[in-house]
C-alpha cells in the first residue's frame, strides 16, 4: 500500500443552537476588527442574527449561482473600499463561492457558517463563470481557516432543497472513490460519509424539524467535502460543472439528476468503489441502494425539469469530453456521454 494524502489545515466547530457564539469566538480568534459578512437575500435576516455580535463594517447581500465574474467583482470592490480584514459567510454554496471569489484576489481569511449541505466549505475549490463557462481550481488561499456548522440553521431549509443539497454530497463521496487523487483515506470517509447521509436524509424528509437527521446530514455532508478537496474531481464533477455553467442549472439539482448516471456509468469497471457504495447504502449493490434511497426521498430526476434545453445535450457533450479526469475507470466517449447526458435530461432509467 503506497499513497499520498494531504490533511487540509482547518477548524471546525459542530455544534447545534451554537453558531452565535463560536462565530465570535472565530473572529475574536482571526483578531479581526473589520468584518465582510455574505449572505444571499433568502439569508439576510438570519445573518444579521448570527453575526449580530461581530464588527461588521460591510453587509453584502448580492450572491448568484456559480460565482458569475461580475458578481465577484463587485464584492471584491466592496471588500477592498470598507477596508476588511476577514469575510464571514452565512448560506449555501453559492454564497461560500462568492466569499472564496474575494479570498482568492485579497487573500483575506474566510468564516464560513453553512445554511445547507452543500460542502464547499471544506475545500480548497473556487469557481468563476464567465459567458456560460465555468473555470474551476484549487487555491489555498480561498479554503476557510474554520466552519461554524449549527444544525438548527438547516431547520428551515425545505425538504426538497435538503434533499438535493443532501445529494450532492453524497455524489461528493461516490466520486471520491475514484477521482484522480482517490486513495484508501478517501475512500473511508467517503463510505462513512455516504452512510451518515443514508441514515440522515430520510429522516430530514420524513421530520424536517428534527436534529437528529438534520445533525447526521451535515456531518455527512462534512466528510463529503473533505473527501472531495482531497481526491479531486471526478466524473460527475466534471460533467456537472460544464452543465452548471452552459445552462445556469440549480446546483444541487444537477447533482442530484446526474448522480446515479455517473455510478451505473462506472461502477461495472470500479468492483471495489461499487462494494464499498453498496455497503454504505446498506445493499447488494450501489446502483440498487442509491436507487431505493431516492424513491425515498422523491429525487429530482430529469434535467428538463430543472432548464436544460435538449439541443444542449450534445454541445455539452462535447465539453465534457474535453474535460474528463485522467483515470476514470470507465473509458469516456462521444457516444456514451452523449447518451448518458440524454437518459438524464429525460429523466430515464440509468444505463
Amino acid at each position: 500500500m503506497r499513497f499520498d494524502h494531504d490533511t487540509l489545515a482547518q477548524r471546525v466547530r459542530f455544534a447545534s443552537a451554537s453558531a452565535a457564539q463560536n462565530l465570535v469566538a472565530e473572529i475574536k480568534e482571526l483578531g479581526a476588527g473589520r468584518v465582510m459578512v455574505i449572505a444571499g437575500e433568502a439569508e439576510r435576516e438570519l445573518s444579521h442574527r448570527v453575526a449580530a455580535q461581530l464588527p461588521v463594517v460591510h453587509w453584502h447581500h448580492e450572491v448568484a449561482m456559480h460565482v458569475p465574474v461580475e458578481v465577484a467583482e463587485r464584492a471584491r470592490e466592496q471588500a477592498a473600499a470598507h477596508r476588511v480584514d476577514a469575510l464571514v459567510c452565512i448560506g449555501g454554496g453559492s454564497t461560500t463561492g462568492l466569499a472564496k471569489a474575494v479570498a482568492l484576489t485579497t487573500g483575506l481569511p474566510i468564516v464560513a457558517v453553512p445554511t445547507t449541505y452543500a460542502g464547499s466549505e471544506a475545500t480548497n475549490v473556487w469557481g468563476l463563470t464567465e459567458h456560460a463557462r465555468k473555470t474551476t481550481g484549487t487555491d489555498p488561499r480561498v479554503l476557510p481557516r474554520a466552519i461554524v456548522y449549527d444544525a438548527t440553521l438547516m431547520l428551515t431549509l425545505p425538504v426538497d432543497l435538503s434533499v438535493a443539497s443532501g445529494l450532492n454530497a453524497l455524489a461528493h463521496c461516490v466520486d471520491s472513490m475514484w477521482a484522480p487523487r482517490a486513495d484508501p483515506i478517501d475512500r473511508a470517509l467517503a463510505g462513512e460519509g455516504i452512510r451518515a447521509l443514508r441514515i440522515g436524509l430520510p429522516l430530514v424528509a420524513a421530520e424536517p424539524g428534527g436534529l437528529d437527521g438534520r445533525e447526521h446530514a451535515l456531518y455527512g455532508a462534512y466528510l463529503s467535502a473533505v473527501v472531495f478537496a482531497s481526491a479531486g474531481s471526478g466524473l460527475h464533477h466534471k460533467v456537472c460543472h460544464v452543465l452548471g455553467g452552459m445552462f445556469d442549472l440549480p446546483h444541487a439539482q444537477t447533482h442530484a439528476v446526474v448522480l446515479p448516471h455517473v455510478l451505473a456509468f462506472n461502477a461495472p469497471a470500479a468492483p471495489d468503489a461499487e462494494r464499498r457504495i453498496a455497503a454504505a447504502l446498506d445493499a447488494d449493490s450501489a446502483t440498487g441502494g442509491l436507487a431505493r434511497l431516492r424513491t425515498e426521498l422523491d429525487a429530482p430526476r430529469a434535467l428538463r425539469d430543472h432548464g436544460m434545453p435538449e439541443s444542449g445535450i450534445v454541445p455539452a457533450a462535447e465539453a465534457i469530453l474535453a474535460v474528463v479526469p485522467p483515470g476514470n475507470p470507465a473509458p469516456v466517449t462521444l457516444d456514451n456521454i452523449t447518451g448518458l447526458l440524454h437518459a438524464a435530461w429525460e429523466g430515464a432509467e440509468p444505463r
